[in-house]
């Protein structure tokens, strides 16, 4: 009976002592796929872009509380987090891709009520909310069903009530931020 070998399996040159398994063959082959200048793109919907270049607004702070400098920090945050996980240039004006907004809350709740064992106490919070909420506009100039308006991203983070929120603001402010911006990149691009 013969026996019948996979692509996969090892294959033994005779002329040699080299072994070849289909593995080093399929990596042999995409290396000379790559040397010979054969471009892949890639996509991770099955979509894509020929964009090159976006203009992010800078978003303006319509919350009542917070730091004054929310939005251009945003901002510029976002046009970083572009720069770097994107081939896109940012431009000033006139992207292929835009997006603007604004920062539309930034509010402290007290959440985790502990009660004070007297029913003619009040109850207190042994920690707060700090939620911040930003809406967002993406404008895809080539691809009209790409874009969206007004898109809500919001974020929120806990911190105990024995924190004073001056010590604290900044360095949360930067968290939840940093989850909202890798919100508004997948909703607009990463869905190439």
């Amino acid at each position: 009976m013969h026996e019948h070998k996979s692509v996969f399996s090892s294959i033994q040159h005779p002329a040699s002592s080299i072994q070849i398994t289909g593995y080093t063959l399929f990596a042999v082959c995409m290396l000379m796929t790559t040397a010979c200048g054969v471009g892949v793109q890639y996509s991770m919907t099955g979509t894509s872009t020929d964009a090159k270049t976006i203009t992010i607004v800078e978003f303006y702070n319509n919350a009542d509380l917070g730091p004054a400098n929310m939005g251009q920090t945003l901002s510029n945050e976002l046009k970083n987090y572009f720069i770097r996980n994107t081939s896109l240039s940012v431009v000033q004006e006139q992207g292929e891709l835009q997006l603007e907004g604004e920062i539309t809350n930034f509010t402290l709740t007290p959440i985790a009520p502990v009660s004070t064992g007297n029913p003619e106490d009040l109850n207190s919070a042994s920690s707060t909310r700090l939620t911040i909420s930003v809406k967002a506009t993406y404008i895809n100039t080539l691809d009209d069903k790409m874009s969206f308006k007004d898109k809500t991203f919001s974020f929120y983070k806990d911190f105990p009530n024995d924190l004073n929120i001056a010590d604290v603001e900044e360095q949360y402010t930067k968290q939840i931020f940093e989850r909202i911006i890798n919100d508004i990149f997948n909703a607009s691009v990463a869905n190439w």
